[in-house]
């Protein structure tokens, strides 16, 4: 569908395609199982229900507070740095709008992953902005020294995630500190939206280093996927750039609810590391049956895994899966077609999960036979 009245800009656009949200049973009337978009499979805090409720009120009528100051004064505490370090958002998807707006030179190419999300090269799109694909090694893992050697021509700036997605492929501290180092004139964007499950944040660099930008999501560790909440920190004059451009844009995005399910959730640290070690456990126990069932999976540090079997195809047990009711990832893309990226879920839905994986492969080896 075209119509006469879109601008240029907008013919132009291939926009993002999220994970599917299904609208309905699955193909027998039963729930489907859904470990396609990494959902936590935890309910958030019960502190941050609490919170919640005690703002739906009459103070509804009233604007929230712009500049999020006691969400970013309780972030800023939990990483030891000030308000002024930090900047949120609605979704780490809008704070990464802002930072490809503000903090990317738009006037040369900027570095990313040829396999890594594929919101990256969307915004580039939007915004202009020419970019240049580097290849993931031959074990789909980010090559640190692509990124910091001296032959390469003049950028605009760096962002990769860690953990990659959809690999969940990590860099340690040391290997992201070699990026950042080794490009000083630029900005480097570290994208964290998984780091709580099992990485090593680069929060520790802010400090150290101008130019580090990280940017984390509330939607995975936090179980907030549907209150919408990202944030980045680093140096406040990057923080800046992102307040002028959002206040440019929208000067509250981030509604009361938000703002007080939020804060919760980063005070009740207790619930947020058990429900991440539990997460852990069971990508741990899922990767190894997995394994036990011919498959390759990837070391992982978020909360999917992304494996590939080397005798069905990724298309066939894709679809397999979801006659079974079980949902996953699968990117019909070079390099990774063979691959499924499945989400974490609790013990019981990786159980499902398997029996499905079991049936669909039974079914193809009696095919075949």
């Amino acid at each position: 569908m075209s119509s006469p009245f879109w601008s240029r800009l907008v013919g132009g656009l291939t926009p993002y395609v999220p994970g599917e949200q299904p609208k309905g049973a699955g193909p027998d009337g039963r729930r489907l199982i859904k470990l396609n978009t990494n959902e936590n499979p935890y309910g958030p805090s019960p502190k941050v229900i609490t919170a919640i409720e005690s703002v739906l009120n009459e103070s509804l009528r009233l604007y929230p507070d712009p500049t999020a100051y006691d969400l970013r004064k309780t972030i800023a505490e939990y990483y030891r740095l000030t308000p002024d370090h930090v900047f949120v958002g609605n979704g780490s998807d809008e704070v990464l709008a802002f930072v490809f707006q503000a903090l990317l030179a738009h006037e040369k190419p900027i570095l990313f992953p040829d396999i890594s999300y594929s919101f990256y090269p969307v915004y580039c799109a939007l915004y202009g902005i020419d970019y240049r694909l580097i290849p993931l090694d031959e074990d789909l893992a980010i090559r640190v020294e692509d990124y910091t050697q001296a032959e390469q021509p003049s950028i605009g700036g760096i962002i990769f995630p860690n953990p990659n997605a959809p690999t969940g492929r990590l860099l340690s501290l040391v290997e992201i500190e070699r990026i950042v180092a080794g490009q000083p004139d630029v900005v480097v964007v570290i994208d964290e939206a998984y780091i709580d499950f099992g990485g090593e944040s680069a929060v520790a660099l802010i400090d150290r280093f101008p130019n580090v930008l990280v940017t984390q999501s509330l939607s995975k560790s936090r179980s907030l996927a549907g209150l919408r909440v990202g944030l980045a920190l680093g140096q406040p004059a990057l923080i800046e750039a992102l307040v002028r451009v959002k206040d440019s844009f929208n000067s509250y995005p981030l509604d009361r609810l938000a703002l007080a399910g939020a804060k919760a959730a980063f005070e009740d640290e207790a619930y947020f590391a058990q429900t991440c070690a539990r997460i852990i456990d069971a990508r741990e126990a899922l990767t190894k049956a997995l394994v036990s069932r011919g498959f390759t999976v990837l070391p992982s540090g978020a909360n999917f895994v992304f494996a590939r079997h080397p005798k069905q195809g990724g298309e066939q047990l894709y679809l397999g899966l979801r006659q079974q009711g079980v949902m996953v990832r699968h990117f019909n893309k070079p390099r990774i077609a063979e691959f499924l990226r499945i989400t974490v879920g609790t013990p019981e839905e990786n159980q499902s999960l398997l029996a499905a994986l079991d049936a669909v492969m039974g079914i193809a080896m009696s095919a075949t036979n």
